[in-house]
């Protein structure tokens, strides 16, 4: 009986170690994706404009 609380005792340990896991995981890739938002902020923020002023001036022909 105690093999079983044991195994599930440590079964419960690898799932939340590999939770951690994920966590890390996602603030290593939101880092990665703020650090190339922060590289090319200009390029961004120009290719933005130019979508809005697209959708700005194709709107007014409707």
């Amino acid at each position: 009986m105690w093999r079983i609380l044991y195994i599930k005792k440590r079964v419960n340990e690898i799932l939340k170690e590999e939770a951690g896991v994920g966590v890390v995981e996602v603030i290593l890739i939101l880092v990665v994706l703020i650090g190339l938002v922060i590289i090319f902020k200009s390029q961004l923020t120009s290719l933005v404009q130019s979508i809005f002023e697209k959708i700005t001036s194709e709107s007014s022909g409707i």
